[in-house]
């Protein structure tokens, strides 16, 4: 299918200094080239003098490349991750060789490390260390007005780094530096190739900060651009033909590098390129690979995740440390509570969209500001430990896989992250992978996975890790129905062994009630309900977390005979609380009446509404109904019971609830 695009004419005032721009900038290059003796070329590279200049400028800028990088590369670091005061200094110290004149810069080398300098003379005199009017001194200039550009472009590509990544991987047991190496510079690897490349260029081509602070002597100092600069006085086509050679090199980078100075990080880059299109397509894939690998006798999809038997029995074998890890903790700052919970518990943690439920993992993570957690696992207090030393996995929301790594590669990170060998490491990876169903994609790149897929390879790093405490944020929420049934019931069966406790944050009533022993409800990062999931059912405290499980929540306050809603009206119960308590009215939908004529009879809760939505759930139809006289109100019935009212959208409709049906809970 064409695309036809609608060019815009740009107006004169612009397209004309434009284009002055342009040719200001061309007609220089066509200088050298319109000006350049082509039969000559190659006798005027190969002259002694212009082949030494090109070694002596190739060792200079190879040198200062080494440095920059070693120097450049924990200064990027430092300025993209690290807050700290003077950072804005820092960054006018690392932009100043960048805008300072190149003479001017060889001066202030000459006052910094020249002989009468404020470093010269200790280094000449402690380690016989002369830069001025040495290659070494050549070395030192490159490096001082090149390497701006490698921290400029490693800073930027740390900049559009998300740092969940990094935090991953050290909530899987990786330290610092080995985050640094494993992930966060492969990550960045374009923004660290571009920098490097244009700080060798800009190295190659330096010439003031060098004849000012290194001189130029034949052999020693006189580097290709100052090569230049002498044949222009006796031998100017020969320097032409070297300004040629400069300029071809100079062009080379920046066509290299297309105009990517930053880089992309991995992560965009993956994000970018294009991942199975189909969820359904993806899902029938996985489902017809299942099926090819699975041998006679094996467990269907629905009950072994698809896995073959001896898989299976493997990983349902595997060994966790047999240590048992109850935990306690007292979290403050932004959240304010006490969890305690013995050895194998499983608490979702819901709430409303900023009630704490993030925040709350991350403190136990310590890795925010916003609230810390004084944690203890088993008998081990972790509070002063880094989050890599914690044993506390995490899945994030988005999964964090490291784009430059395999799901195999990817399983087994936090298993070589704390030194297990790496074929045990790789087995162990495999076999969780198996259990999650995604085997078949070990050899697989992240950008190559479905969404699906993508959350179930993350799901498995994680307990490959072999955690005392596993953090889940909305693990299944990528997931369809039919996948999230089977990875449901593989993580049930893995929290069943589990000796740790699993905090699992979610917004699905069905993962709150089947693999949660205790659902902690959280506002504003304060508990209001910590109990077993059958009480939160029928006595939830949160009008949120009674909509989530479906139910209608009126708040308001107990009277004589029932409840004075905040909105206005009344509500009749059957059981009253004390008069003048906040309570909150719980209606199932399936004890909701919908009437096309008022009713007659007992139900001593009326109202009339008009219908405003319709959906359907299962086998059933929930219709949603708003008044003027109460709160809106979900009923749930048949989808002939519908058609025997003619519901549709903007029906006139009469509900009724009987007294006997409302609950209420105190607040």
């Amino acid at each position: 299918m064409s695309r036809h695009r609608t060019r815009t004419r740009p107006p004169l005032t612009l397209a004309l200094p434009a284009l002055l721009a342009v040719a200001f900038l061309l007609l220089p290059l066509v200088g050298i080239l319109s000006r350049t003796e082509w039969g000559e070329v190659g006798t005027h590279l190969t002259s002694p003098g212009v082949v030494e200049a090109l070694r002596l400028s190739l060792f200079v800028s190879l040198w200062a490349l080494g440095l920059s990088l070693l120097l450049g590369v924990p200064l990027a670091w430092l300025l993209a991750r690290v807050p700290f005061k003077g950072k804005a200094f820092v960054r006018s110290l690392v932009l100043l060789p960048m805008v300072l004149p190149p003479t001017v810069g060889g001066v202030a080398l000459l006052l910094g490390f020249g002989r009468r300098g404020l470093l010269g003379p200790w280094l000449e005199g402690t380690f016989g260390i002369t830069l001025p009017f040495h290659t070494s001194g050549a070395v030192v200039a490159a490096t001082f007005v090149a390497m701006p550009f490698l921290v400029i472009s490693l800073e930027g590509a740390l900049g559009g780094l998300k740092q969940s990544y990094e935090e991953t991987a050290a909530s899987l047991g990786a330290s610092p530096v080995r985050v640094f190496f494993t992930v966060t510079l492969p990550m960045v690897a374009p923004g660290l190739i571009a920098g490097a490349a244009l700080t060798w260029a800009r190295a190659l081509g330096e010439f003031g900060a060098t004849i000012t602070f290194a001189g130029n002597l034949p052999g020693t100092t006189q580097t290709l651009p100052l090569q230049v600069y002498l044949l222009l006085q006796d031998e100017p086509e020969a320097a032409t033909s070297v300004s040629l050679l400069l300029l071809v090199v100079a062009m080379a980078v920046l066509i290299g590098l297309r105009g990517r100075w930053t880089g992309a990080p991995a992560a965009a880059r993956a994000a970018e390129a294009q991942a199975p299109a189909d969820e359904a397509a993806a899902a029938a894939a996985d489902t017809a690979a299942d099926t090819e690998r699975r041998p006679a006798g094996a467990l269907p999809a629905g009950g072994g995740a698809g896995v073959p038997a001896g898989a299976a029995a493997g990983a349902a074998a595997h060994p966790h440390d047999g240590g048992r890890w109850p935990l306690h903790a007292d979290i403050t700052g932004f959240n304010e509570l006490t969890l305690d919970a013995d050895p194998g518990t499983t608490i979702a943690v819901v709430g409303e969209n900023g009630a704490g439920k993030t925040t709350l993992l991350r403190a136990l993570l310590g890795l925010t500001p916003r609230a810390h957690a004084e944690l203890r696992l088993g008998d081990t207090d972790v509070t002063a430990l880094p989050p890599h030393k914690r044993q506390v996995a995490w899945v994030p929301q988005d999964g964090a896989l490291f784009p430059h790594l395999s799901a195999l590669a990817n399983t087994a990170y936090g298993l070589r992250a704390r030194r297990v060998p790496r074929a045990e490491a790789r087995r162990e990876a495999q076999l969780w992978l198996e259990r999650l169903g995604v085997g078949h994609l070990a050899a697989r790149k992240p950008a190559q996975l479905s969404g699906g897929q993508a959350q179930r390879v993350a799901l498995a790093r994680a307990l490959a890790a072999r955690p005392r405490l596993l953090l889940l944020d909305e693990p299944l929420a990528a997931l369809d129905q039919t996948t999230r049934a089977r990875v449901r019931h593989t993580l049930r069966t893995h929290l069943a062994g589990f000796g740790g406790v699993c905090l699992i944050v979610t917004h699905d009533p069905v993962e709150a009630v089947s693999l949660a022993d205790r659902v902690l409800v959280l506002a504003d990062g304060r508990t209001l309900q910590d109990a077993p999931p059958a009480e939160v059912t029928r006595h939830p405290r949160s009008p949120w977390v009674a909509r989530m499980l479906g139910r209608n929540a009126w708040p308001g306050t107990a009277s004589a005979d029932g409840l004075v809603l905040s909105t206005g009206g009344r509500l009749v119960v059957a059981e009253a609380l004390p008069e003048g308590s906040q309570a909150l009215a719980i209606i199932g939908p399936e004890a909701v009446s919908v009437h096309r004529d008022r009713p007659a009879g007992s139900p001593r809760n009326v109202w009339q509404g008009s219908v405003r939505e319709i959906t359907a759930v299962g086998s059933r139809l929930r219709v949603l109904v708003g008044s003027a006289q109460a709160p809106d109100l979900v009923a749930e019935i048949t989808p002939e019971a519908a058609a025997e009212l003619g519901l549709v959208d903007g029906s006139k409709v009469w509900t009724s609830v009987k007294a006997t049906e409302v609950t209420l809970v105190e607040l």
